[in-house]
């Protein structure tokens, strides 16, 4: 039986509708970059959020001129633009519809990741699986068959030994070093741990960023927000957000195979290049990224501003 786009749509949401499963908002972003004249050529990389099977992108709009550019490992999308010495005040707009995700666990077999998920097997320049990470997570797996019982360990495992603080300096590159060693951060640093012990068990793992959205009328997104998945066979992409289990005890059984639908996602994965960058690649992207004669240069000032829809 042929089943049409719109049906096809229509039967996807049917099992999240239960859950309340859906959100849809409007996001608007102020970014100023002030005057600069010593510099002879300056360029910013703004992130653009794309469409995913769990978000629908429409009314994208910059008032400024810009070219699209995708780094080359993940596809990301972003605007790059040429800063003028005078500043600029850069508006970016967009609505999302966000679908609860989910996770069918019982379909978990004991089968290895295909040989074509290396890449999310791989270091990465603040992820590194080295003998300390392997040990660790041989540690808090051992006796285990399953690739989904040993995530489930590893989870366990973080949630334990991690708390969710933004005191003193260090915190929010996403470093694993600094999470073993300080056993605090924020959702960077949580997920970096999260991914570095997968990926020593030989379970792939994806980190993506953007901005969590609260619930209720209009207001301002302070920050950021990151969250990860990991790949198990026959379950496939599994999501995880572990920073949000540990502020909110009470849903940690849910945010192991599940992401709500208060967030949009900006990137995923880390170590990006973009066409026209000259600098080291970005650890991650969620905020322009700016550089002055080929140099990092400061970030703007920024304002993030949320509108719910019907």
């Amino acid at each position: 039986m042929k089943v049409s786009r719109r049906a096809w749509v229509l039967l996807l949401c049917l099992p999240l509708a239960a859950h309340a499963a859906a959100r849809r908002f409007r996001i608007e972003e102020t970014f100023t970059f002030a005057p600069e004249t010593s510099a002879h050529e300056r360029r910013a990389f703004v992130p653009l959020p794309s469409d995913d099977p769990w978000q629908t992108i429409t009314q994208l709009e910059l008032d400024a001129p810009f070219e699209w550019v995708h780094d080359a490992r993940f596809g990301n999308a972003a605007a790059r633009i040429d800063v003028p010495a005078s500043g600029l005040t850069l508006h970016v707009s967009f609505q999302v519809e966000r679908r609860e995700r989910a996770a069918d666990l019982a379909a978990a077999t004991v089968d290895g990741a295909p040989s074509s998920y290396a890449a999310w097997l791989a270091d990465e320049a603040h992820v590194r699986v080295d003998a300390r990470i392997r040990g660790i997570a041989e540690a808090q797996t051992q006796g285990l068959k399953t690739p989904l019982e040993k995530a489930r360990a590893l989870y366990a495992y973080v949630l334990k030994n991690m708390r969710y603080d933004k005191t003193g300096e260090g915190w929010g590159r996403g470093d694993i070093g600094w999470a073993c060693d300080m056993k605090y951060g924020n959702c960077t640093d949580f997920h970096a741990l999260m991914s570095g012990l997968l990926r020593a068990c030989g379970i792939p793992a994806r980190f993506h960023i953007g901005y969590s959205v609260p619930a209720g009328a209009a207001g301002e997104i302070a920050g950021y927000h990151c969250w990860m998945d990991f790949y198990v066979s026959g379950s496939g992409w599994v999501p995880l957000d572990a920073s949000e289990a540990w502020k909110h005890a009470d849903k940690r059984d849910y945010f192991f195979g599940h992401h709500d639908a208060d967030r949009v996602e900006l990137s995923a994965g880390r170590d990006l290049t973009f066409p026209g960058m000259s600098g080291a690649a970005l650890n991650y992207l969620v905020f322009p990224y700016v550089e002055a004669d080929g140099k990092q240069a400061p970030l703007p000032g920024k304002k993030v501003h949320f509108t719910p829809l019907p």
